[in-house]
């Protein structure tokens, strides 16, 4: 049986988060929930429970395999947790233009309407 551990210190030495104060600041910031729920830095982590981290704006769902206190290497670390993350769909970048390029002529305005799926006619 291994011994619980903090959250905050599990996020931070399965390289997570880069510091244990980040994980810290995102376990306050409610950016953290163990089996759905929002928990403090001190909550206890055993293996069995899943954490969901919110990290750039996108949810990454972790299982506890192993209890870890101190920083280890990356392929250490991948050993300690269960990825459960779905992928991630790719994002078009439809109708994006270069900064500073000026407004659209006319014929740049339909291209970009017919990308996103716009027939250009007002309603």
């Amino acid at each position: 049986m291994e011994t619980p551990v903090r959250v905050d210190s599990w996020l931070w030495a399965v390289r997570v988060y880069k510091t244990r104060s980040a994980a810290t600041t995102a376990c306050r910031a409610g950016h953290v929930r163990l089996n759905g729920v929002k928990i403090k830095a001190a909550q206890m982590v055993k293996p069995g429970d899943e954490l969901r981290v919110r990290i750039s704006g996108f949810d990454r769902i972790l299982a506890v395999r192993q209890t870890l206190t101190k920083r280890v290497g990356a392929p250490v670390a991948a050993l300690a947790y269960d990825e459960r993350t779905p992928p991630r769909e790719p994002q078009a970048a439809l109708g994006l233009r270069d900064r500073g390029a000026g407004r659209p002529t006319k014929r740049e305005r339909r291209d970009i309407d017919k990308l996103r799926g716009r027939d250009g006619l007002a309603e």
